[in-house]
């Protein structure tokens, strides 16, 4: 199986130049490469590495292949291979399995090749059958469900959680499932999402009802997702021309495995027409600390749900930024836990090469106390070069 998945991966990697076809081609075929730097130093000596300062590379291909199969199914598999070297996979061997993680019914994610301090990995993320007619769209395997409406933080995204921190994987986890989706209106749709797993603690079933009022869009969900009994609410509008979102879901388990929990946010942002942008967030957790919240291991852990999203009962989130030029776009955020005082920044440039070439500087700064939510982790620089096809 594996032989074949990589002859697939070969002919795709040799055969995307083939995405020219003319405006009536049933077939797409496109994605990008980019090269990822990051250099890490620990807020503390890790134990067993005689060094401070951590290291890796990352090239990364994604393939992203669309076939319009018929007038009303299209055919769509995704995928990104990715080459992982430098000290932080040497000296971290356990690094390397927290990136082979794969939480689907199926394990569509292998090593291709390995040695000493490194190693290739592939992973499909997306493979599924769309089916449309009508007011009706069936989505049937591995793909994106996003019932989130913030933008930082999501309560209501139970199916595919993300961490705001994983800033490379603009496509965002996908998760196996068949969606079923009835548009009721022009701006109304009823939803049902059922997510089959080896056991109780990884599936799901859900529905979702979305609608407008007041120039503002609205959901209501309910369901069951792993060890709980779902239920929350959504909105997105704006108030005098500055968005305006929140989300809130409250767990109630269904066996002894679980607990009882509340998770909302709500933001804001605001754009002028000077170009500056504004963004804040707040999140709560009912679960998390209000003392030092400690636990938060950014490089080696996947773990991360709805009910999940924060390790504090408070977080507070900001963000400015604003285009320099035409090309270049600077922009600065950070993550304040108001109970242990910690706190992340996280400035960020991205400059435009050419039409699809790209450049972004960016930095994940984490100060705070020992044993605080981000006084842990330590400061890391990232590089990345990015050719979209």
């Amino acid at each position: 199986m594996r032989r074949i998945l990589n002859k697939i991966i070969l002919f795709l990697l040799i055969g995307w130049p083939l995405r020219a076809f003319d405006q009536e081609s049933r077939i797409s075929l496109n994605g990008y490469v980019k090269d990822l730097f990051m250099f890490y130093t620990p807020e503390y000596p890790i134990p067993g590495i005689d060094h401070q300062n951590l290291w890796s590379d990352i090239i990364h291909n994604r393939i992203n292949f669309k076939w319009y199969t018929t007038d009303k199914l299209t055919t769509v598999v995704e995928m990104r291979n990715r080459l992982f070297f430098g000290s932080l996979v040497k000296d971290i061997p356990e690094y390397q399995n927290t990136v082979k993680v794969d939480y689907g019914l199926m394990n569509l994610s292998w090593f291709s090749a390995q040695g000493n301090g490194w190693f290739l990995h592939s992973m499909i993320d997306r493979a599924y059958l769309d089916y449309s007619t009508g007011k009706w769209q069936i989505r049937a395997g591995r793909q994106r469900i996003n019932w989130g409406m913030n933008l930082v933080w999501n309560p209501n995204d139970i199916f595919n959680s993300f961490s705001y921190f994983d800033f490379d994987y603009e496509e965002r986890p996908g998760t196996d499932a068949v969606r079923i989706q009835y548009y009721t209106g022009t701006t109304s749709s009823v939803e049902m999402v059922v997510k089959p797993e080896h056991d109780q603690a990884h599936s799901a079933i859900a529905g979702l009802y979305r609608f407008s009022k007041w120039k503002t869009d609205f959901q209501l969900m309910g369901g069951q997702a792993g060890n709980d009994w779902v239920i929350g609410t959504g909105w997105s509008g704006d108030i005098k021309g500055a968005g305006f979102r929140g989300e809130f879901t409250h767990f109630q388990p269904l066996n002894q495995f679980s607990k009882e929990a509340s998770v909302a946010s709500v933001s804001a942002d605001y754009t002028f027409t000077e170009g500056w942008y504004l963004h804040s967030s707040v999140l709560f957790n009912s679960l998390g600390k209000t003392g030092k919240a400690g636990g938060m291991k950014l490089i080696l852990n996947n773990a991360l749900s709805a009910k999940t999203l924060s390790v504090a009962r408070w977080s507070v989130f900001g963000q400015v930024s604003k285009p320099i030029n035409p090309l270049l776009t600077a922009s600065f955020a950070g993550i304040v836990n108001p109970s242990d005082g910690s706190f992340y920044l996280g400035p960020e440039l991205s400059y435009s090469l050419l039409q699809n070439l790209e450049l972004m500087l960016v930095g994940q700064l984490f100060f705070g106390e020992l044993g605080t939510e981000f006084g842990d982790i330590g400061q890391i620089a990232f590089g990345r070069l990015k050719w979209s096809f």
